[in-house]
């Protein structure tokens, strides 16, 4: 597999913090990027590179290139995606995919087969270990998920993310991202009830979600940015036992305490956990699956060169983005809407 030409639309904590980072750690080359005012950063990090003020310009060189990357502002994904699509590149959307349901079918309809979103969350190291727990019949009966991404962050940053009350807020930041963990898990939802705040910022910050998928299970989902005692990331109910992730990524929380005696006490060669497996008092530490979010960019090689599978089916970010709206519905009118 040759290495994978990568045009990133955008610089900012997506492009740069994250998706140029992968691009790098996967031995592939971002060769032109769309910013208009982070160019020293690009010419310091990828040297080589062409920055082009938009995206009409960079699709002006879109026969050297293998991957169009999305990482704008969420507001601006339908018509960037597009475009690159009308001009004949394969296409990853930094989710969401789009704002509404009706703007993320369009990018569907129009991508044959050219396009994926970035639903990185699905190879995070929890998620594997949940899915490999559900695979085993390890927890029985699942009858509830919970899932929880809770900062503290009384001080909001001044950003398009927290102040754009169409595209911004944690709803289709981090719902996005909630929402897909889900029914990746549990399968579609079929109603949804929602209760959301802007406490801080313009755009939501405090975000709650019940979902009942087909099979049964009740998913509650909450993000929030003015949470001072972040509850556990994950808890999971099933007949037999449950399965518990106190911390995330470094957020502060009270329960990190559990892990952080674990690891102080954990001898050589035993693993490193990613969770607990508990049942009432007693709690089995849930070795940490291999895997992780650098698996993302050789999927998307593979795809993009070979004509590999699609990492992620953009007809899922259409899924979430029906629940998003009915979100927004279920807010509005204080009603449980039926999908």
């Amino acid at each position: 597999m040759g290495t994978m030409r990568v045009g990133l639309v955008g610089y900012g904590g997506a492009g740069r913090g994250i998706h140029a980072r992968l691009v790098r750690s996967a031995g592939q080359q971002v060769t032109h990027v769309v910013t208009s005012r982070r160019g020293e950063q690009v010419e310091q990090d990828w040297p080589t590179a062409v920055v082009v003020p938009d995206v009409d310009a960079l699709l002006q060189h879109v026969d050297d290139l293998d991957l169009v990357v999305v990482a704008s502002p969420s507001g601006d994904h339908a018509e960037h995606a597009i475009a690159a699509l009308a001009a004949g590149a394969h296409v990853l959307v930094d989710k969401p995919l789009a704002t509404t349901t009706a703007d993320a079918q369009r990018l569907v309809d129009a991508a044959d087969g050219r396009l994926t979103v970035f639903q990185n969350r699905r190879w995070d190291p929890e998620q594997l270990a949940l899915a490999g727990l559900l695979a085993g019949g390890a927890l029985g009966d699942v009858h509830r998920f919970e899932r929880r991404w809770e900062r503290f962050r009384p001080q909001p940053m001044d950003r398009w993310k927290e102040n754009d009350v169409e595209a911004g807020g944690l709803l289709l930041d981090l719902g996005a991202h909630l929402v897909d963990s889900a029914v990746q898990l549990f399968g579609p939802a079929r109603t949804v009830y929602a209760e959301l705040r802007s406490l801080t910022t313009p755009a939501p910050d405090d975000v709650f979600l019940a979902l009942t998928h087909e099979g049964g299970v009740v998913s509650h989902l909450q993000a929030g940015a003015v949470v001072g005692a972040p509850g556990p990331r994950t808890r999971v109910l099933g007949r037999t036992a449950a399965y518990l992730v106190t911390s995330y990524e470094g957020e502060p929380t009270p329960f990190a305490a559990l892990d952080d005696a674990y690891e102080e006490s954990r001898r050589p060669g035993e693993p490193e956990h990613e969770g607990w497996l508990v049942t009432g008092a007693e709690r089995v530490p849930v070795p940490r699956p291999r895997g992780g979010h650098q698996d993302i960019y050789p999927a998307l090689a593979r795809w993009a060169l070979e004509g590999g599978a699609v990492p992620v089916d953009p007809a899922d970010a259409v899924a979430t983005a029906h629940v998003l709206d009915a979100a927004r519905r279920s807010a509005e009118e204080g009603v449980v809407v039926t999908l």
